[in-house]
C-alpha cells in the first residue's frame, strides 16, 4: 500500500476565505487592540487572584527571581519584574513610537485641522487629572504621583468601543485612537522630564552618539531592521546606565525607522505584474510549488519586491504589534496587577489621598479635561466634531479615556519606586478608577446608541406617514 502525501492545498475555497479576510492596517490594529484588552483583563484578574491566594509567596518570589546576562566581564543582572518593566516594555515603547510616527505622517494627526480636536482633548485629558490629583496630594511624597491619572490605556478603551459595535459611529474609534496616541506621546515626554533618576552624563552622551548613528542610518537609506535593533539595544544599555528611563530608548529608536517605500506604486505594480506573468508561464499543473524551482525563484523575487514597496516602519509595526499586544502587555499586567488586599484595611486604602486623587483624576479629570477642551476648540476655532459624532458620544469616549491601566501603573512604578504602601494605594486607585470610568462610559455610550436608533426610527416613521 502506497501513502501519498500532498504538498499542495487543492481546496480553492480556503484561498477564497483567506483573501476575504484581508484587512486594512487600521482594522488589524483595532482588532489586535480589542483582543489584547480582553487578555489584559484575564491576566490582571489572575494576578490579583494569585496575590490573594495561598500561592502568593510563589508569585512574589517569581517576580524577584534574578536573571543575569553575562558577556565576558560585562554582567547585567535584574529581577524578572525589572526585566519586564525595563526590558520588555522598551519593545512596547518602540511600537508606541512607530504608531506615533505613522499617525503624524499619514494618520489622524497628519492634517493639522483634523488633528486639532484629539490633540486638544489629549492635552485637556492630561492637565485636568493632574490638577485633581494635586488637590488631594498638594505636598509631601505623595505629590510625586501627579502624572499617574494622566494616561489612557488604548487596548482597554478600544476593546470596549468594539464591544459596542454599531451603537457608536466609526469616526469615534478614529478620534479615540488619535487621542490615545497623543496621550502616549505626552506620557513619554513626562517620563523623560520628570521621572528621571540622577543623570550620569557620560552614559547620556553615549546614548546621544548611538541615537545619532541611528539617524545617520536613516539618512543614508539603510532599511535593514536588524541594524536598527542592534544600535537600539546599545542605546537601551546606555540609557539604562544614564539615569533616564531605559524604555525611552524604544521610542527614540522608533523615530529613526525609515517610513518611505523603496519604490513608487506604479513601479511596484509593473514589477509585480511581470513576476506574476512569468509565474503563470512556468506553471506545471502536475507539480507542486516545492517541485518547481523556477516558480520558487519568482516567488522570492516577488517577496523582495513587496518588501521594497512596504516601508520598514509599516513592516515592523505589523510584525511586532502582535507580540506586544498578546505577550508583553499581558505579562506586564500579570507582573504588576498582583495587589495583596488586606480587607480589614481596605477602607483606609480607599480613603487614602493617593487612591482618591488617582480615582477622581481618571473618572472626573478625564471627563472634564477631554470634553471641556474639545468643546472649547469647537466653539472658538470652529472645528466640527467627526462625522456622526455628537456631544453625547464625546462625553462617553471621554469617560472611556479614564481607563488608565497599563501606562498609569507603569508611571506609578516610577513615581513610588521603593515605597510599597504608596504604590499599593496607587494601583488600587488605578484599578478602581479604570473600572468606574470603563463601566460608566460603556453604559453611557450604549444608552446613547439606543436613543439615536429610536430617534432615527421615529424620524423614518414620520417621513413615511
Amino acid at each position: 500500500m502506497k501513502i501519498k502525501i500532498s504538498l499542495c492545498n487543492d481546496d480553492p475555497s480556503s484561498w477564497e476565505r483567506a483573501f476575504s479576510r484581508i484587512k486594512s492596517p487600521l482594522e488589524e490594529f483595532i482588532h489586535d487592540e480589542a483582543t489584547s484588552g480582553f487578555l489584559l483583563i484575564i491576566c490582571a484578574i489572575a494576578a490579583m487572584a494569585i496575590a490573594n491566594s495561598p500561592i502568593a509567596s510563589w508569585y512574589d518570589s517569581f517576580l524577584h527571581t534574578p536573571i543575569s546576562v553575562q558577556i565576558g566581564s560585562f554582567i547585567l543582572s535584574h529581577t524578572v519584574h525589572h526585566w519586564i518593566n525595563d526590558g520588555l516594555m522598551a519593545l512596547f515603547f518602540f511600537v508606541v513610537g512607530l504608531e506615533i510616527k505613522r499617525e503624524v505622517l499619514v494618520g489622524e494627526l497628519a492634517d493639522i485641522r483634523q488633528a486639532a480636536l484629539p490633540v486638544a482633548g489629549a492635552i485637556g485629558g492630561m492637565v485636568v487629572p493632574a490638577i485633581i490629583y494635586l488637590v488631594f496630594n498638594l505636598a509631601g511624597e505623595t505629590a510625586a504621583g501627579w502624572a499617574i491619572p494622566m494616561a489612557t490605556d488604548i487596548a482597554f478603551a478600544i476593546g470596549i468601543l468594539v464591544l459596542l459595535g454599531n451603537k457608536v459611529p466609526k469616526a469615534l474609534l478614529g478620534f479615540l485612537l488619535a487621542l490615545a496616541i497623543v496621550d502616549d506621546l505626552g506620557a513619554v515626554i513626562i517620563i523623560a522630564l520628570f521621572y528621571t533618576e540622577k543623570i550620569v552624563w557620560f552614559a547620556l552622551v553615549v546614548s546621544g552618539i548611538f541615537f545619532a548613528l541611528l539617524l545617520v542610518c536613516n539618512r543614508v537609506g539603510i532599511r535593514t531592521p536588524w541594524i536598527y535593533f542592534l544600535l537600539g539595544i546599545f542605546l537601551w544599555l546606555a540609557m539604562l546606565k544614564s539615569g533616564v528611563h531605559a524604555t525611552l530608548a524604544g521610542v527614540a529608536t522608533a523615530f529613526t525607522i525609515p517610513a518611505r517605500s523603496k519604490c513608487r506604486p506604479h513601479i511596484f505594480s509593473n514589477y509585480a505584474r511581470e513576476y506574476l506573468d512569468r509565474f503563470d508561464k512556468c506553471l506545471k499543473p502536475e507539480k507542486c510549488i516545492m517541485q518547481n524551482s523556477e516558480q520558487q525563484a519568482i516567488l522570492q523575487g516577488l517577496e523582495k519586491c513587496v518588501h521594497g514597496m512596504e516601508s520598514p516602519l509599516q513592516r515592523l509595526e505589523h510584525s511586532l504589534h502582535v507580540w506586544v499586544s498578546f505577550l508583553i502587555i499581558p505579562l506586564f499586567a500579570f507582573a504588576n496587577a498582583g495587589i495583596p488586599i488586606d480587607f480589614s484595611r481596605l477602607g483606609d486604602a480607599l480613603q487614602n489621598p493617593v487612591t482618591l486623587g488617582i480615582g477622581a483624576g481618571l473618572v472626573f479629570g478625564k471627563l472634564i479635561g477631554i470634553f471641556g477642551a474639545c468643546w472649547i476648540v469647537t466653539k472658538i476655532a470652529g472645528i466640527g466634531l467627526p462625522s456622526q459624532v455628537n456631544l453625547k458620544h464625546l462625553a462617553g469616549v471621554s469617560l472611556l479615556a479614564g481607563i488608565g491601566f497599563t501606562m498609569s501603573i507603569f508611571i506609578g512604578e516610577l513615581a513610588f519606586a521603593g515605597n510599597k504602601e504608596m504604590l499599593l494605594n496607587a494601583k488600587i486607585g488605578v484599578i478602581i478608577g479604570s473600572l468606574v470610568a470603563g463601566s460608566v462610559g460603556y453604559i453611557w455610550l450604549y444608552k446613547t446608541g439606543e436613543d439615536s436608533a429610536h430617534a432615527v426610527g421615529k424620524s423614518m416613521r414620520e417621513t413615511q406617514w
